[in-house]
């Protein structure tokens, strides 16, 4: 199979969807690998250490989406990447759809087959593919969060630790998933006072455990999210529905209870945000105001250590790009069930609940929309 490997083209998005280890790895499985110019350069990853690895270096995107049989990517095409994919093409990178019902609408008119890594699920019900961005998101959630603290940000000028005679900031994380678990590892480094809430007694059971008791449990609640944000410095916002809308778990009426000052870092951004007030914003401009309180909404949050977050999803993405490689689409995804969770759209048909729930499509069974496209 030809693979490719175009440059990523969002805002401030310095990852690559492949490394030249990884082009390694597929060349010694017989497969051919075409990477856009420049693709990595940007962390270090040039374009002759791609050829050494056994690939080919196309001159623009759209090389790459003529001749590739299958696109590997990092973030959402966007609209005009869409407009190159062709039918059967196979896409496989993050897609976060439910929000995104113009680049819904983009993949089913391109009738590829769109693999989102984000809902690959793995046999002790994880998100394999979600989970190394996620740990990247959450640490850098604390540390985003600790710069837009500082007055000069419009920030309560408050330090996450204290010092000695000086009370320590108060951070609440909602959500005890991979990035809450990460943001808060990260805050109690930096001597914070953590709470986390999530709806799963069994999940705080074991955050209580794994922390010995120094970070506070809370069973996620509108009464408990209330009371904590009153007194919080910093709110991390680590929800996840698996493929679905992220629940909007603080409102705008809640903001007016909340220390002027205070930061909110909505990690749950690129499925449309947990705050009612949150808004997608980039690495260029990444913070806003609104009654006072400080958002940090960066859709692309570990793009910010690209290089670290390339690596780190690479590890996670190639066994999966390998069975794609290997058997073929089709036969990958007939006899993987767990990959086959990842498919969203296939030949125009959306194959993920999910989405289709939250974007009114007709839902089709993805074993049935495989077959139909056989």
């Amino acid at each position: 199979m030809l693979i490719g490997v175009p440059k990523e083209i969002k805002n401030h998005e310095y990852r690559v969807g492949l490394t030249p280890s990884g082009v390694r790895e597929l060349v010694a499985n017989g497969h051919k690998v075409l990477v856009q110019t420049q693709a990595g350069l940007a962390i270090g990853f040039t374009d002759e250490q791609y050829i050494q690895a056994g690939a080919s270096i196309a001159s623009n995107a759209e090389e790459v989406f003529e001749r590739a049989e299958m696109i590997v990517k990092v973030k959402e095409p966007q609209p005009v990447e869409c407009r190159l994919l062709r039918p059967g093409q196979v896409l496989f990178t993050y897609l976060h759809l439910a929000p995104d019902p113009e680049q819904t609408k983009l993949l089913a008119e391109s009738d590829a087959i769109a693999v989102a890594y984000e809902t690959v699920t793995d046999e002790r019900g994880g998100l394999p593919l979600l989970a190394p961005m996620s740990e990247v998101a959450g640490r850098m959630a604390i540390q985003a969060g600790a710069h837009a603290l500082e007055k000069a940000q419009g920030g309560r000028g408050v330090l996450l630790g204290g010092v000695p005679g000086v009370a320590p900031a108060k951070v609440v994380v909602i959500g005890g998933g991979v990035v809450g678990l990460n943001a808060a590892r990260m805050a109690m480094g930096a001597g914070a006072d953590i709470t986390i809430l999530d709806k799963s007694l069994t999940r705080l059971k074991e955050i209580d455990m794994v922390f010995g008791g120094r970070i506070k449990t809370l069973m996620s609640n509108s009464a408990n999210i209330d009371e904590s944000i009153r007194e919080a410095d910093l709110v991390i916002g680590a929800v996840l529905i698996p493929g679905a809308a992220a629940p909007k778990l603080v409102t705008r009426a809640m903001l007016k209870t909340m220390k002027p000052g205070a930061v909110l870092v909505d990690v749950a951004i690129d499925q449309g945000g947990c705050f009612e007030t949150s808004r997608p914003t980039t690495h260029q401009d990444p913070i806003y105001t609104v009654d006072g309180i400080v958002h940090y909404c960066v859709a692309n949050m570990p793009g910010g250590v690209a290089r670290t977050s390339t690596q780190a999803l690479t590890n996670a993405t190639l066994p999966y790009m390998l069975e794609l490689a290997n058997k073929g689409w089709r036969q990958a995804l007939l006899d993987n069930a767990h990959l086959r969770n990842g498919l969203n759209i296939c030949r125009g048909r959306v194959t993920h609940q999910a989405v289709a729930k939250d974007l009114g499509y007709a839902y089709v069974d993805p074993i049935e929309a495989i077959k139909a496209a056989s």
